[in-house]
């Protein structure tokens, strides 16, 4: 029998691939480690960037993870049958290992071995080629190789069937994506001839379930693309729409691990909601309330930037539609689903046990001040009169969370008009901003791995060794965030530092710089890390073997990471702090700069294997 459960589909893919040689690795946080393009993990290869361009991987060429994502370019989609901010992502790489022939057969062998998918339920995309790239002949041969007939392969451009580079340069690549026949009677074509409906997540009565990505190219910054040395495969599959089909569900919301979240949800309702709109907005909050969960879980709080807007954006929105359902929301209602929430994914996700209190909590107060929120946005619509404009109805949808249908109500009570078609106007240019917002977090490059860069995120480690030496070995890194012009550092520390500390550090830094210490790395286990002394959190992010990354002898820093850093401390440059703040409560920041040093940079070697 296949698996069918969420949680054996999971343990099925790992397993399998586990078998083919693969090194199940585990996934890492939602907050990307020193990656200022984007603000959450939002596939599994994320973490894996740096191999991909070539640094070797500790556990090998060919790799597997299960890898939790956030993704909100879409958030006002969430409520259909298939759009979630929150997902989790099975892939599988191949770094220089196997290409298209081995990737595609071992999909199929997934799909049709272990899924027990009838191969007349599958149809196939891809890149119908163009002035950068042929059309993909060789993937479509291989599929038909398999027993995929003609008639259900299609060939689509590069908007469907090519991924990145993630900004402006770097690896890139055509893509096979497979699809699932979900529509009523006998499959009919493919996705190419049922064109996909804008934003729907599928195309017409095909689900999209799983992507093969040869990444075989790279594009230049004059936007011409080139053979890759290394040619990789990046695979990735939905889990919670795999479950939806071997489950033979309408949404991804009926399965398992979700349908008891959307039931406990579904029991407080109490206004007369059409069972439509009841569906949608039950749904959100199932979807934005897990997300909710699962980023205070890796470490974030809402606030009113980057990562804590979109946090109070998702509760908020989930607040939204419990008061339309009618459901009291005075600051227990989102705490006892997250409650829900946490019971279903414990087992797998076991930080959401150890982080539950935090969870609640920060539930409670959102929730709370919220209802404030909403209280002052009511005694300012009394005070308006005559018809309320398009800008005007997006205000109080912004800045006070009102639903364009409560601002319809109550100006309905009120015998007022809304300009419905200004409303959408206006939110369709707030849309835009938010993609162009998106989109310059992406401007850099997801893989920006230059001179620039490289100098940083090596300083980076000089900085927090310099902390811990000046403040003391409590000191613990709690974030970073890395850009061509400057580091941004979270550590873990009670007091602002004094301008004696600050000056402190930074000499620690720049003495290790013109010391010009080689800079090395050696692979090794997390037992191995930790016996040697190196600074890491060791939780569930690693495997079984790590790069632990040394500043001459190691005395001074020794530590693990994924690289890459400058060969050695000399190219960094001169180092200096420009600013020192409070993150939140009891996270201090520093941002610095790094001035000088060459333009062009060797990286650290690898010198031992341990």
């Amino acid at each position: 029998m296949p698996p069918t459960l969420t949680d054996d589909i999971r343990q099925a893919y790992l397993d399998f691939f586990e078998v083919k040689n693969h090194a199940v690795i585990p996934g890492t946080s939602l907050i990307p480690e020193n990656d200022p393009t984007v603000l959450f993990t939002t596939a599994g290869m994320h973490p894996l960037v740096p191999y991909l361009l070539g640094e070797p991987h500790p556990e090998g060429q060919r790799l597997a993870s299960c890898q939790k994502c956030v993704r909100t370019q879409d958030i006002d989609e969430v409520g259909d049958e298939s759009h979630l901010t929150f997902f989790e992502m099975l892939g599988n790489w191949s770094l220089g290992d196997y290409f298209k022939e081995e990737a595609i057969q071992l999909s199929f062998e997934f799909f049709t071995e272990i899924l027990e998918i009838p191969l007349q339920k599958l149809a196939i995309t891809c890149f119908a080629g163009d002035k950068d790239a042929p059309k993909d002949e060789e993937s479509a041969n291989i599929w038909k190789k398999f027993g995929i007939p003609s008639e259900r392969i299609g060939f689509l451009p590069k908007k469907d069937n090519w991924w990145g580079p993630a900004g402006k340069t770097g690896p890139c690549g055509p893509d096979t994506e497979m699809f699932y026949w979900i529509g009523e009677g006998n499959p009919k074509g493919n996705p190419a001839t049922h064109p996909p409906s804008s934003g729907s997540g599928q195309a017409s009565d095909w689900l999209e379930i799983w992507n093969d990505v040869f990444m075989q190219y790279n594009k230049n910054v004059d936007g011409i693309f080139t053979s890759l040395k290394q040619k990789n495969v990046d695979t990735g599959m939905g889990l919670e729409r795999v479950a939806q089909v071997l489950q033979g569900v309408e949404s991804v919301y009926e399965t398992d691990r979700m349908k008891p979240i959307f039931k406990v949800i579904q029991d407080c309702v109490v206004s007369g909601s059409t069972p439509l709109t009841m569906t949608r907005h039950i749904r959100i909050i199932v979807d934005h309330l897990k997300a909710a969960t699962f980023i205070i879980a890796d470490g974030v709080e809402p606030s009113n930037v980057d990562r804590g807007y979109i946090l109070r954006r998702l509760i908020r929105r989930a607040i939204r539609s419990a008061k339309q359902l009618g459901i009291k929301t005075n600051g227990s209602f989102c705490p006892d689903v997250a409650d829900v929430i946490h019971l279903e994914y414990l087992s797998v996700y076991p930080e959401l046990n150890y982080k539950l209190d935090e969870i609640f909590n920060i539930l409670k107060k959102e929730e709370q001040q919220f209802h404030q929120t909403l209280t002052e946005g009511l005694k300012h619509f009394k005070k308006m009169s005559g018809p309320i404009d398009g800008i005007t109805a997006f205000h109080l949808y912004d800045t006070y969370g009102f639903p364009l249908e409560l601002t319809k109500e109550l100006a309905a009570e009120k015998g007022q008009t809304v300009d419905e078609a200004g409303f959408a106007k206006a939110f369709e240019e707030h849309q835009k901003l938010s993609r162009k917002g998106a989109e310059k977090k992406f401007a850099g490059g997801l893989a920006d791995h230059s001179a620039e860069t490289t100098k940083l995120h090596t300083a980076t480690h000089l900085l927090n060794a310099a902390l811990r030496k000046v403040l003391g070995n409590h000191v613990q890194q709690k974030g970073s965030n890395i850009t061509a012009e400057r580091l941004r550092f979270d550590f873990n520390h009670p007091d602002k530092l004094t301008p004696e500390q600050i000056k402190e550090v930074e000499h620690l830094v720049n003495d290790a710089i013109k010391k010009n210490e080689p800079v090395s790395y050696h692979i090794t286990t997390v037992d191995g890390a930790k016996k040697e002394g190196a600074i890491g959190v060791f939780d569930e992010r690693y495997g079984q073997e790590v790069k632990v990354y040394v500043v001459g002898d190691g005395t001074f820093s020794k530590e693990i990471c994924g690289g890459p850093h400058v060969a050695r401390t000399g190219m960094i440059g001169t180092f200096k702090i420009i600013k020192e703040e409070s993150s939140s409560a009891g996270i201090r920041r520093i941002k610095a700069v790094v001035e000088g040093g060459p333009e062009e940079i060797d990286v650290a070697k690898e010198e031992q294997r341990a």
